[in-house]
């Protein structure tokens, strides 16, 4: 599936005009597409003063028409994690017949966005296959922000990522075209021939059978099938091997049915959450969502191993299924918390994508919170790997 359409690369040396402005034409020539309709950049902390000088550079000489992108301390390039890296990557892509659209959007406009219609007037965008968005995590609220998004289009997978900057720093960036912004998001949207088609790892393995909730009260579990939630929770742990005791320790989660329609439910039916705390006076526990009575829950266990075999699954199906199909490229967002922190070596989550999917001018970060679908709604995510890829729309 290597496609002719798309092109990454890194660039991991000082801030040099000349370095840069050399290493942003060979990027140019090395594209192999007709030509370029996107470029996508994340830069690292270490150039967040010569941000705006970059940009510039990589509009003029790698001939880019529509730039977007963010910032992070680690960079993906193709199946390359660049952990802790100093430099930028960008990927550049050729996108037929497609209608791009990108813009900047702030805290301000989030708090008039639940006026019915209020997005869509502000961007002119009544329906489209799909958004890319970068935010900013610290002056936006995501949650809300991402509630107006599925209000407004509501058939419109949603995937993109929070900025990092520096360790301990509050500062991020966020880029449009030459502009930098310490505050707010960019989204993308995507019309015409090429859609996103969506791949959203959440890196957990169910334990234990399903339940139904059947008291709740904010964040706070009371009852699951008619008896305290607590006392469900300490069967099911118990009801695990030793070995499997071990591995569940300080990694249960709770997962919880977005779609109740379903005559089944697998992996990707849930969606992951926190469990935050368990009481055993009262017999209740609390979680990371707003639960409610009647949902599904399934208790799940987040480890590398789990994690692996979740991604590696997901992206065994998108080959399947896209066998006949042409990707434009991807890009990726993974968890903070993944790479070899939680893999124990660099490159897991990208070099999976290549091994699936072949070389498809992969880029991406990771992230302080991850966007993507479950069921038919977007969410923020934590822990989770996060893959749009740039499809034709009919198989999207």
């Amino acid at each position: 599936m290597n496609s002719s359409h798309s092109f990454a690369a890194h660039y991991d040396g000082a801030f040099e005009v000349d370095a840069i402005e050399a290493w942003a034409k060979k990027t140019y020539h090395q594209f192999p597409g007709k030509e370029i309709s996107l470029g996508l950049v994340f830069i690292t902390p270490q150039f967040f003063d010569h941000a705006s000088d970059i940009l510039e550079i990589l509009r003029v000489h790698a001939r880019i028409p529509l730039l977007v992108g963010c910032s992070s301390r680690s960079l993906i390039a193709n199946a390359q994690e660049l952990d802790e890296s100093s430099g930028l990557v960008v990927s550049l892509h050729h996108l037929p017949e497609t209608q791009l659209n990108a813009f900047h959007f702030t805290q301000e406009q989030v708090g008039q966005g639940d006026e019915v219609d209020f997005w869509r007037k502000q961007t002119g965008i009544e329906d489209c296959n799909g958004w890319l968005v970068f935010s900013d995590p610290f002056h936006i609220d995501g949650e809300h922000w991402l509630h107006q998004w599925n209000n407004n289009w509501p058939k419109s997978p949603v995937l993109g990522g929070l900025a990092v900057g520096a360790q301990n720093d509050q500062r991020t960036q966020v880029y449009l075209n030459g502009e930098v912004y310490e505050e707010g998001g960019v989204a993308l949207s995507f019309e015409g021939k090429v859609a996103l088609c969506s791949i959203v790892s959440q890196g957990c393995t169910p334990i234990g059978e399903t339940w139904t909730i059947t008291r709740a009260e904010d964040n706070v579990i009371h009852e699951i099938g008619n008896r305290p939630a607590y006392e469900v929770l300490v069967e099911t742990f118990e009801s695990l091997s030793e070995a499997d005791k071990e591995r569940t320790k300080g990694n249960l989660f709770v997962g919880m049915v977005v779609n109740e329609y379903l005559e089944e439910f697998k992996r990707g039916d849930f969606l992951i959450r926190n469990l935050i705390g368990a009481d055993p006076n009262n017999g209740a526990i609390a979680v990371g969502a707003l639960p409610r009575a009647g949902q599904t829950l399934q208790f799940q266990r987040r480890d590398a191993l789990a994690a692996g075999q979740d991604f590696d699954e997901l992206l065994h199906q998108a080959k399947e299924s896209l066998c006949d199909t042409t990707v434009y490229g991807g890009c990726l967002f993974c968890c903070n918390g993944r790479g070899k922190n939680l893999f124990g070596a660099s490159d897991h989550d990208a070099g999976l994508v290549q091994h699936h999917l072949g070389d498809i001018g992969l880029s991406g970060i990771f992230c302080n919170g991850e966007i993507g679908p479950v069921g038919e709604s977007n969410y923020l995510h934590g822990y989770t790997a996060s893959l749009a890829l740039f499809v034709e729309k009919e198989n999207a």
